[in-house]
């Protein structure tokens, strides 16, 4: 059962118990194996309960031949679509590997610097977002519902008292 409100704190807890998992193309199951689209269904469903639509059978080299952009348009409708440059805490990212192909690769940010996502060869891991991927940043969005606002958590991190 989802546990409700849903927060960027939550999000960034689920996302967290993912570390260690092994990568698996296609797979969706927390410590059993999953792929960078598996993890984000997984977080789904811990957080809404059922996914929204379920994904077609793809292919590790999808987006080599993807007209337009699959992985963003699904995103775009289930999720809020934000200022890659604004992310927070909780916002799934993601990247396209370069120019001119469709972005296929998805994260959850769990810092400004850090975000959790599960790539061929390897567990799931938090690691840096660094320059090589932030310059690869094509998309970030935002989960409906979360109960504490971008705005909000910007203004924790700065120290500031809301106005």
């Amino acid at each position: 059962m989802p546990s409700l409100p849903i927060t960027r704190a939550a999000i960034v807890r689920e996302a967290r118990t993912w570390v260690g998992t092994p990568y698996r193309h296609q797979a969706s199951l927390k410590g059993i194996a999953c792929d960078c689209l598996g993890l984000v269904r997984g977080l789904w469903r811990a957080l809404y309960g059922e996914e929204p639509e379920q994904a077609p059978p793809y292919a590790p080299d999808w987006a080599e031949a993807a007209n337009g952009e699959p992985l963003a348009e699904a995103a775009l409708r289930h999720l809020i679509a934000i200022d890659g440059a604004s992310f927070a805490p909780g916002d799934l990212l993601l990247f396209r590997w370069r120019a001119g192909l469709a972005a296929k690769h998805a994260a959850i940010a769990t810092a400004p610097e850090l975000m959790v996502h599960a790539h061929d060869g390897a567990a799931v891991a938090e690691v840096a977002i660094s320059p090589w991927w932030r310059r690869r940043l094509a998309y970030a969005f935002t989960f409906p519902g979360i109960t504490d606002s971008t705005h909000a958590w910007h203004l924790r991190r700065s120290g500031a008292r809301p106005s």
